[in-house]
């Protein structure tokens, strides 16, 4: 790989120098070309004057935030909210309406699946993890096969092909990371992409940004390198905007682009979700009839938090506007609230007794395709990143061979979003709220760490199969260390079932037909 020309160097060197980050090329003289050549490609990918721009920003949006007091932070109103439990009829309304949007073509996912699965002792990326059913179907697998079910779901009983071949599908963008795009592409290969259509299932790449100094400035992670780190898994947006074909931030005229792509295929609403929970309904039509029924813009589904303890961020509205606030923004008076004693509850699921803030963010929204093409065109000064202060590798710039410095405390930023961001742009917003139980299992922590791990996302999805049988009339006698394991194609979320009423189910096993169910029937 040869060293650029000169000419080209000196330009971009320019562009650095002006931006007050010229020490980037402090070790250049001392490069091969092929790592010159190296540092070339990666500064050109990166515009400081936009990094200036960010980190200047989200200083002052974390300033802003500090100042910013508990007063300011409100439970979300009752008119913009439901739920789904004890509402079955509402439920089977939206259901219907979600239904029909899949069934006419208007509806996509967008899964966050850029990190890996590192705690996990996995170096794959988290999706492709096998959490350990009977089956050995990984994350990717189980949502892939919940899409396919649905669209079977949409389309049934439809008996004309006068609108064509493709109704009722339903694309899938897959956000991955610099390090997980080829393995993620590889593993979908590798599966055939598990029976859905190659052409509906899309990658595209979330970006980094630089790490920097608290006054700024760009870290070197080695002579040749710039420091970079993700930028959040509200980087969607700008990769939204991004050319298909690229990890750049800033689109080419005329490129493809995700967006450009929702547009082609007459998307309207977009179901958004992170990979990592094994009970996650993947275009729940329950939440985007409910969406949709609302002219929702924006909408967040939440679980009930019932501890005011529990270190999770709720939906609220703070200084006027919708966001996820932290618990540590949260006074303990406030996260103690409660409804008051003379409440009586409401037919949206609220009781006496509940916790004020109890609306549970779990990384699952919905969003119009217009809102998100509203969105994606603020200035980033309307969205600012969020600092985390971090221990940051880096060279020692006074360093005549360029050593490594590796720090023990804190010693610089990183920039990042988050996709819930973009709440406080929300005009029509509205927030459904589910069973836990039945719809979020986490997978965070390594196997037998006994929270949010493999054992309890293999326990809960067991579970919640074995509720889905006896709901449809079955008695569930199995030995004990028996279980039963539905695929994803034979029930999305609990129809289907009707074979099993007045049976007793007295064996386990993997039911990948509905058929299949009959064996392990007395």
């Amino acid at each position: 790989m040869s060293a650029p020309a000169a000419h080209d160097v000196d330009a971009l060197r320019n562009s650095w120098t002006k931006a007050g980050q010229g020490h980037v090329f402090t070790f250049w003289n001392q490069l091969s070309p092929s790592d010159q050549a190296s540092l070339y490609r990666q500064l050109e990918s990166i515009n400081p004057t936009r990094v200036n721009g960010i980190h200047a920003a989200a200083l002052q949006a974390d300033k802003d935030a500090a100042a910013s007091t508990a007063d300011d932070i409100e439970p979300p109103p009752a008119d913009h909210s439901e739920s789904v439990i004890g509402r079955d009829r509402d439920a089977a309304e939206w259901t219907a309406a979600g239904l029909a949007a899949v069934r006419e073509g208007k509806v996509a996912v967008v899964l966050m699946a850029g990190g890996q699965g590192t705690r996990l002792g996995s170096s794959a990326p988290k999706g492709c993890y096998n959490i350990g059913l009977a089956s050995g179907k990984s994350l990717f697998q189980l949502q892939a096969e919940r899409i396919r079910r649905l669209e079977l779901n949409a389309n049934e009983g439809k008996t004309s092909a006068g609108d064509g071949d493709k109704q009722g599908e339903v694309p899938w963008y897959i956000m991955t990371s610099g390090p997980t795009r080829k393995p993620t592409e590889a593993f979908f290969e590798e599966h055939d992409y598990f029976g859905l259509r190659k052409d509906n299932v899309v990658f595209f790449e979330q970006g980094v940004l630089p790490c920097l100094t608290d006054d700024g400035k760009v870290f070197l992670d080695s002579p040749s390198s710039v420091a970079v780190a993700p930028d959040g898994n509200g980087g969607l947006y700008a990769a939204l905007r991004a050319p298909l074909s690229s990890s750049s931030a800033v689109a080419q005229d005329g490129a493809p682009t995700v967006l450009s792509d929702l547009a082609r295929r007459g998307i309207a609403y977009v179901h958004c979700y992170g990979v990592d929970n094994c009970l996650v309904r993947v275009a729940d039509p329950t939440f985007v009839g409910f969406c949709a029924q609302r002219d929702a813009d924006c909408g967040v589904k939440v679980v009930k938090k019932t501890d005011p303890k529990e270190s999770v961020g709720v939906v609220a509205v703070k200084q006027g506007k919708y966001a996820v606030v932290e618990y540590s923004e949260i006074s303990q008076a406030m996260a103690e609230r409660r409804l008051d004693d003379d409440a009586k509850g409401d037919a949206k699921g609220d009781a006496k007794g509940d916790l004020a803030f109890r609306a549970a963010n779990v990384a699952n929204h919905f969003f119009s395709r217009a809102f998100l093409e509203r969105v994606c065109a603020l200035d980033e000064s309307d969205m600012p990143f969020h600092i985390a202060r971090k221990k940051i590798p880096h060279v020692d710039l006074s360093s005549p061979s360029g050593a490594v410095v590796k720090p023990t405390s804190p010693n610089g930023l990183k920039l990042e979003l988050f996709v819930f961001d973009v709440l406080a742009f929300a005009e029509r917003f509205a927030l459904l709220e589910v069973d836990r139980r039945r719809e979020f299992s986490p997978l965070k922590n390594a196997p037998g760490s006994g929270v949010d791990c493999p054992e309890t996302s293999v326990r809960d999805l067991e579970a919640e199969q074995q509720r889905w049988l006896e709901e449809a009339g079955a008695r569930v006698e199995l030995p004990e260390g028996e279980r039963v394991e539905l695929s994803p194609l034979v029930s999305y979320a609990g129809e289907g079932l009707e074979r099993v009423k007045g049976r007793r189910i007295v064996r386990g096993g993997v039911v990948e037909r509905v058929e299949d169910l009959d064996a392990l029937c007395a």
